[in-house]
Formats: C-alpha cells, sequence, structure tokens
C-alpha cells in the first residue's frame, strides 16, 4: 500500500478497563472496509486479542497495533490495555502516537486510567482527544458525563458531535452542524468550537470578531494548532457494539487528526563523549537519515524476537543497514513487517509516522533508537517514567534441571514489559519476580504454565529490609597472617556516619602520609563494601551511611589486597556494632480508586495496616481516589481485602516511596529472628 507522509494518522486508543477500545477498534476496521464484519471479545475473534489468554481473559493483556485506510488516509491505531496492572503495555503507545484518544465509558465515567493517560498525554505533548463509547447502554447520564469531564480536564473540552435519536446516532457539531440532539444544543456546541479555535490566531480572531462567521474548512489550520498547544480537547460520542457515531469518528480521524507533519515532533536527546545532553526534535523528513523508536517488543516462540517500532525521520526500507542504539555493529533489515493484530504483512518500505516491525534482531530492546548513522550511536527518545514494579513473588522451578530454563523465560517477560522486574535477594537466595498488582503476577505465571510449559513453585517475598547506623562510630582491624613464606598484613582505621534516607552509601579516603598506599585504598573499600551486605542487628543490607578511612598500617613486604579488603571489612564491622543500628523498612504510596461509599472501609482497613492515609479527592459522581504511605510488611493480602471491601469496583496501584525506621517491636522481632537463625547455622 502506498501512501504519503500527509496521509498519514498515528493513534493511540487509551483509557481504563471495560470502556471498550477493542471493540472500538474493530468498529472501525469494519467501517473502513478493513474486515467484512466486528470481530466479538466473547468469540476471542477480534483483530487486536489475538493471544489466547487475552481471549480467555476477554480483555486486552497487551498493546496491539491495527491500521486501514480511509478517505484518502492511512490510519494506524494502538489498542492498548486498561487495567492499571498493565500499564507498561499501555504507556509506550504515547511514545509511538501523534494523537491519544483517551476513551470513556459512559456507565462508568472518568476512571483511574482516563485521568492518567490525559495527564502523561500531555507531558509528551500529544493532541489529545476524548472518545464517550457505550452511548447507548443502560443507566448512563451523558449530560452529566459532559459535566464532569470538562470539570476534570478544563474548558478546552469541547464535544464535535452529540447523541440524538436516543443515541441510536450522533448530530456533527463541526462540520455541519444543523440538527437536533438528545441533549444540549448542537449550535451552540458549534458557536463554543469556533470560540475556542479562532483563539489561536489573532488574525482569524479579528475577521471572525467583524463577521460574526467562519467556515468550517477555514478551521483546519488554526483547529491542528489548538490540538498541538493543549487549547482543544475535542470529545466524540459512539457506540462501538452499535456503530453509532463510528463513521463521524472516522471523519474526525481523517479530517481533524494530525498527521506527522503537524503533530508534535518527540525530543529526542544526543550524548555527546562528555556525557553532555543535547535536546532536539526530529523532522519527519523521507529523506533525512533513519531515526526509529522501538517501543513494544514481543518474543515469539515461531517467529522470535519482534521489535515493534515509529519510524520518526527518514525512510526504512527492505535490506538497508542499520545500527541499534549505542551498538557499533550494523545489521540487516531482512524482513520488514507491518503488523496487523497477530498478522504480518511484509512491505518494502516504511516512511516517517509508519509503525513497523523487525524480526530476529537479538540486540533489539525496549527503548532503542534505530539509525542508519556512525555518527549518530548516542541517541534515544525523552524515555517514559514508568511506575515501579512493587508487588512481587519469590520464585523458582519445581523441577530439577529447569532453573536456566527459568532463568530464560523471565529475561523474556521482563523484555516485553517494563513494568516486570527481575530482583535476586542474596541475604535471602530469593529470585524476585515483580509486577505492578496481582492480576499482572497472575497473567505472568499464566505465561510461564500455559506458554512455556514450566512449573513453579511461588511465596511471598522477604520484605526488603535495611539497617542504617544513627550514630558516628569508630572501627579498627588489624589482619595479620603469617604462614612460613610472605605473609599478609594491613591494618584500617574508619568511622562510621549517617546520612539522610536515600542517599546510599559514600566512601572518603581521608588518609595522610601514605601510611595506607593508594594502591591499597580501593581494596579496603572492597571489603567495607562486602561488610554491607549483611548488617549487625538483623542481617539486612546496610545503606545511608558514610564510611571515612582515616588511619592505617601497612607492611613494605606483607601488605597485599586481600589483607587490606579484610581489614576493611572488620574494621567495618567493628564500626557498625558500635553506630546504634536500626532496621528501615519500605514505605509505598497506595492510590485506591473505588465507591465514593466505601472511604471509610478503606481508610480504616489503610490505618489499621500501620498506613498514613494522606487525603481522599472526587474522582466523579460516584468514584474517589485515596492517597496514603503504607509500609510493604503491611500489604500482604491488600489484593482480596480491597475486593472484599469494594464488592469487586476498588483498584489500587503502588508507588515506592521512601525508607522508614521500624516500630521497636517490629525491630526486636526481626533481630531476635537473625540472632536464632546465626545460632543454628
Amino acid at each position: 500500500m502506498s501512501h504519503s507522509v500527509e496521509q498519514i494518522r498515528s493513534v493511540a486508543l487509551v483509557g481504563h478497563g471495560d470502556s471498550g477500545k477493542t471493540l472500538l477498534a474493530e468498529a472501525l476496521l469494519q467501517r473502513s472496509g478493513a474486515i467484512p464484519v466486528m470481530g466479538s471479545l466473547e468469540r476471542g475473534d477480534t483483530v487486536c486479542d489475538g493471544d489466547p489468554l487475552e481471549r480467555e481473559y476477554h480483555h486486552s493483556l497487551s498493546a496491539s497495533l491495527a491500521h486501514f485506510s480511509y478517505a484518502d488516509t492511512h490510519i494506524q491505531l494502538i489498542d492498548t490495555p486498561g487495567a492499571p496492572d498493565f500499564i507498561g503495555h499501555a504507556l509506550p503507545a504515547l511514545a509511538a502516537a501523534d494523537t491519544a484518544l483517551v476513551v470513556v465509558n459512559a456507565q462508568n465515567g472518568i476512571e483511574l486510567s482516563t485521568r492518567r493517560m490525559m495527564a502523561w498525554a500531555a507531558e509528551r505533548g500529544l493532541c489529545r482527544m476524548l472518545v464517550v463509547n457505550k452511548i447507548d447502554a443502560e443507566r448512563v447520564d451523558l449530560p452529566s458525563l459532559l459535566a464532569d469531564l470538562r470539570e476534570a480536564f478544563g474548558k478546552e473540552v469541547l464535544p464535535l458531535n452529540l447523541p440524538a435519536a436516543g443515541a441510536t446516532r450522533v448530530a456533527d457539531c463541526f462540520f455541519a452542524p444543523a440538527g437536533e440532539a438528545d441533549f444540549s444544543s448542537v449550535a451552540d456546541a458549534h458557536q463554543a468550537l469556533v470560540d475556542q479555535v479562532v483563539e489561536v490566531d489573532e488574525e482569524l480572531m479579528a475577521r471572525y470578531l467583524e463577521q460574526g462567521a467562519i467556515q468550517p474548512e477555514e478551521l483546519h489550520e488554526p483547529f491542528e494548532r489548538a490540538l498541538r498547544e493543549g487549547h482543544l480537547i475535542p470529545l466524540c460520542f459512539v457506540s462501538a457494539r452499535s456503530g453509532a457515531g463510528v463513521g463521524e469518528l472516522l471523519e474526525v480521524l481523517a479530517r481533524l487528526a494530525p498527521n506527522p507533519t503537524e503533530g508534535n515532533p518527540p525530543l529526542f536527546e544526543r550524548v555527546d563523549e562528555q556525557g553532555r545532553v543535547q535536546a532536539f526534535r526530529s523532522r519527519p523528513d523521507p529523506q533525512a537519515h533513519v531515526l526509529a523508536h522501538v517501543f513494544k517488543v514481543v518474543i515469539d516462540p515461531f517467529v522470535g524476537r519482534l521489535a515493534v517500532f515509529r519510524v520518526y525521520q527518514g525512510s526504512l526500507r527492505r535490506d538497508m543497514q542499520l545500527f541499534a542504539g549505542d551498538g557499533r555493529k550494523a545489521f540487516k533489515v531482512g524482513h520488514l513487517l507491518r503488523l496487523q493484530g497477530k498478522r504480518h504483512e511484509e512491505v518494502v518500505q516504511l516512511l516517517p509516522g509508519d509503525f513497523g516491525a523487525l524480526s530476529k534482531v537479538d540486540e533489539l530492546e525496549y527503548d532503542v533508537v534505530l539509525h542508519d548513522s556512525h555518527d549518530e550511536d548516542h541517541i534515544r527518545l525523552q524515555p517514559l517514567d514508568f511506575p515501579t514494579p512493587m508487588q512481587g513473588l519469590a520464585i523458582e522451578a519445581s523441577r530439577r534441571g529447569d532453573e536456566q530454563r527459568l532463568a530464560e523465560v523471565l529475561q523474556r517477560l521482563r523484555v516485553e514489559d517494563p513494568c516486570v522486574r527481575l530482583d535476586y535477594n542474596a541475604s535471602t537466595q530469593e529470585t524476585v519476580l515483580r509486577g505492578m498488582g496481582e492480576l499482572h503476577l497472575r497473567y505472568l505465571l499464566e505465561r510461564l504454565t500455559s506458554g512455556y510449559k514450566l512449573e513453579v513453585s511461588t511465596r511471598p517475598p522477604s520484605v526488603p529490609y535495611r539497617e542504617t547506623a544513627t550514630r558516628a562510630a569508630d572501627g579498627h582491624s588489624r589482619h595479620k597472617k603469617q604462614t612460613g613464606g610472605a605473609g599478609q598484613f594491613g591494618e584500617v582505621f574508619l568511622r562510621v556516619e549517617p546520612l539522610p534516607r536515600g542517599s546510599g552509601f559514600e566512601f572518603v579516603d581521608a588518609v595522610k602520609g601514605g601510611v595506607i598506599p593508594g594502591q591499597f585504598i580501593p581494596s579496603v573499600e572492597k571489603g567495607v563494601r562486602s561488610a554491607l551486605a549483611a548488617g549487625p542487628l538483623a542481617g539486612f543490607p546496610v545503606e545511608d551511611i558514610k564510611v571515612t578511612v582515616f588511619d592505617g598500617k601497612s607492611h613494605s613486604v606483607d601488605s597485599k589486597d586481600i589483607a587490606f579488603q579484610a581489614a576493611g571489612r572488620k574494621a567495618m564491622l567493628d564500626a557498625l556494632r558500635n553506630a546504634g543500628a536500626i532496621v528501615l523498612e519500605p514505605i509505598v504510596n497506595v492510590q485506591v480508586t473505588a465507591p465514593e461509599a466505601k472511604l471509610g472501609d478503606i481508610t480504616a482497613d489503610l490505618t489499621g495496616r500501620r498506613g498514613q492515609v494522606l487525603g481522599a479527592e472526587p474522582l466523579s459522581t460516584h468514584l474517589s481516589l485515596v492517597r496514603a504511605q503504607v509500609p510493604l510488611a503491611e500489604l500482604e493480602g491488600y489484593a482480596n481485602r480491597l475486593k472484599s471491601i469494594t464488592a469487586g469496583q476498588g483498584v489500587y496501584n503502588l508507588e515506592a516511596s521512601h525508607y522508614s525506621a521500624v516500630p521497636q517491636e517490629v525491630q526486636q522481632r526481626l533481630a531476635s529472628g537473625y540472632k536464632v537463625a546465626q545460632e543454628e547455622d
């Protein structure tokens, strides 16, 4: 299929779960003629939900691409999952699209992901449009929802159409503003749109004030500018299931959504040899050198690694040579693909604004920039800020001999999802799989068992406690060993001081007169760091301390690296015993979205978990958001408890906040357990 850059529209369908994004994509594909009939979530035959687990869950679990032609344009869609647990698959769509189409469920109103996606899209400089779906469902109050959206996102939210004939169709408020709507006035809505758009163009506004009317055809350029500047957030009403408003939404995308030359170009960063960062914008010029960004990686059992990217600059052709990120070795583009759900189509060339995919290139990972120039090897796209995955499970292979295969598969899951993290706790010898929530972890485990046929056992992970010092203390150690030949000798005096929370570790060499030769200072530091792995109080890693080595002794023959490592470690342990060690526990930010009627029960439960409720705010007529800080150790089983309190209507997410001292009774319990374990050893 041949098209120009100006014909491309790149759109991300984002929003909360159950807003109907996948069915809306299906309706757009069917109305444009790309597919003969709409698929069904119940049957599991939609274009964008091709994964077996997606068909089982009846909702999206990862981002999926589709494309179609309409009215001389080439429209590309990214259908994203809406559950907060799968934000690692939804957020990258904002790094690829020019327009964020934020879909709202007319029955549920403004939900958690609605607000988050609107904020993230604004931060990335995307053009934003709102789509209210399921307008013909029972018990919907569309006038109130429109008012809620304007209250939440500003007076910039203006409808391009309004429901009509009992929500069986929509009335156009922009191109042909005539007819009646189920509520409000088409003429008034048109007037509000024109008033808002002309504000970005002083010359047009003057003419508008003089003439009193402006034709819609004259508003295209200022409309695009208002979108780019966030001065206008158009809203469309649709019912993906019945088709009401779908054709009108296609017209909006074709005639009003920006093409790559009109949208806000993304911010790239070039890093020079001195580490200095220079920001620049890409140019959607097919003749420029290539810049493309990998925003999704899929490891397919049959195809291998599939890297999905957006071309921002230049023309990417089959058989050309490309570089990946900082890699100095070029690779040849063998198969250049365009994706239609799970189906792959070979293409010869991709232009700025196009989505594409490369297969069987193992060095391609998420967020890497593809380029065709030796001089452009330190370029990156301005990174997305992903939430920190906090929910975890300690995981191990059930069958002996599967350990290596499990490690490989876990790495594949990490490559596919930026919000999957793997931690190894050396003190407990645990591999911890971390994700965004219980649903996310359950999905990952099902991938392991059903997709890779691996049997695993899991348990709650040990809480990542830490230790630190509360006062300054000195430490000393002399390491002396004589074995008949050359001996070992090293003596170290050091001081430990506490640092503010979150400072980590600082090592200072304050030795005077060469009493410890300079070549042995790194050995002392290595020994000191080895002592930080297990603190003296409860065996947890030590952090937030400053260690100053200020004196020592050496021997011209017997001093060696290993001697100063041993002396540094023992001196560090000596100082920590006298430094008033305390145990620190991780505190997380908790955001709970739930029905307003359940706020009392939710805040009481969080307080009972040693949490501090920071406040609550209404999200819509019926929903509220509760913010709190809670010790991570107290959140075991919280997902089930919240489900019980809210009858399944509550959702929450966690983000790492800080470390804080545990209560005295908790510290005593942890210290006693460590002492018993040492005695048993």
